[in-house]
């Protein structure tokens, strides 16, 4: 099936922001667009070939963005907030909204974008209609930071940190900072979802794999007991931090499901 993919950039007041959008050719207007969030280390490239799966198989229009510091957005300023998971809503995320001219959506995110996605869906209660997280953290366990610690020892490797700068031109190190210094730091140890999660009315879809090797069983979980609205838990057995990585067909079709009751 035919799929139109266009590369769009978001002037901001100080900055600029790399977009993206795909459609298919039997697209549906009158659905609710889905907005995709990316992960840590994640950018719009990086999504790969998912963005246009889920465009296709829900028939609804599909944007992602690079937040501000990734991929083919313009430099961070700084080193990321504590608060960065909530900031996001209100900041360049409320600036992609503007720029698409979207009113309702439905909000996915992918481990740290999962997430900002519930945030996003509890600072934004009437807009949002379907929340669908994959691999998301509710909090900072010792499994998620032993995993930060086993890859950041990684990328002390040779030419690690140059396959990270193909996706993030001039700003691999800083990405990389923002995830495991961010993550590692005493003072992020007490992050949490738990004020959030109670605002998100929305119909959720909590995706996680079995073997997650950055957020066990517990994260979904907590995450799908403690949103307000009606709530879907799918543990896919044998797959780790990446599923619809490892089983796209798999988890586009759950998601599929999980939107045909969504207008």
């Amino acid at each position: 099936m035919d799929i139109v993919a266009q590369t769009h950039q978001i002037q901001m007041q100080s900055h600029y922001i790399h977009a993206h959008s795909w459609q298919s050719g039997a697209v549906d207007l009158s659905l609710t667009p889905i907005v995709l969030m990316h992960d840590s280390l994640g950018c719009i490239e990086l999504w790969r070939d998912f963005p246009a799966r889920l465009a296709i198989q829900t028939r609804r229009p599909v944007f992602a963005y690079d937040r501000l510091g990734f991929g083919l957005s313009a430099k961070h300023p700084s080193s990321l907030a504590v608060d960065f998971v909530l900031m996001e809503a209100n900041s360049t995320f409320k600036s992609v909204l503007e720029y698409f001219e979207i009113h309702n959506f439905v909000i996915l995110g992918h481990s740290v974008g999962g997430g900002m996605a519930a945030a996003i869906a509890a600072a934004y209660p009437d807009r949002c209609q379907g929340l669908i997280t994959i691999a998301a953290q509710y909090e900072v366990e010792e499994l998620t930071l032993s995993g930060i610690r086993e890859a950041k020892a990684g990328f002390q490797q040779a030419g690690q940190l140059e396959r990270l700068a193909k996706y993030h031109p001039e700003k691999a190190q800083w990405v990389l900072d923002a995830w495991t210094e961010t993550w590692l730091a005493p003072v992020f140890k007490d992050w949490n979802l738990k004020t959030a999660l109670p605002q998100v009315r929305c119909p959720t879809l909590v995706i996680h794999g079995e073997l997650d090797e950055y957020g066990s069983v517990r994260q979904a979980q907590q995450i799908f007991e403690g949103v307000k609205g009606a709530a879907e838990l799918q543990i896919l057995e044998g797959l780790h931090h990446m599923p619809h990585k490892e089983q796209p067909e798999l988890v586009v079709a759950l998601i599929t499901e999980f939107l045909e009751n969504i207008a």
